[in-house]
């Protein structure tokens, strides 16, 4: 029986951000994929260009529910334990 193979993707980030990702791990064992796909925004998101277009035209990229539901798991999230 064969494992289960999941593609893969190189990036490149720069330290600061490399650091912060690597801080929001709530346990040793935890994957970059797992930070990533937990931070995701609810609703499906929006992509980097659509929240820069809304910002040059003084509108909002989000609901005033979608707001809420980030200010609710914002509340609820704690950095890890670090010993």
């Amino acid at each position: 029986m064969h494992g289960r193979v999941m593609a893969t993707k190189t990036i490149s980030l720069e330290i600061e951000a490399y650091e912060k990702l690597r801080r929001a791990k709530r346990f040793p064992r935890e994957s970059f994929s797992e930070v990533v796909m937990r931070a995701s925004i609810p609703g499906g998101g929006v992509t980097g260009r659509e929240l820069l277009d809304g910002f040059d035209s003084g509108e909002s990229a989000f609901t005033e529910e979608a707001l809420d539901a980030i200010d609710a798991l914002n509340a609820n999230d704690a950095p890890p334990d670090i010993p």
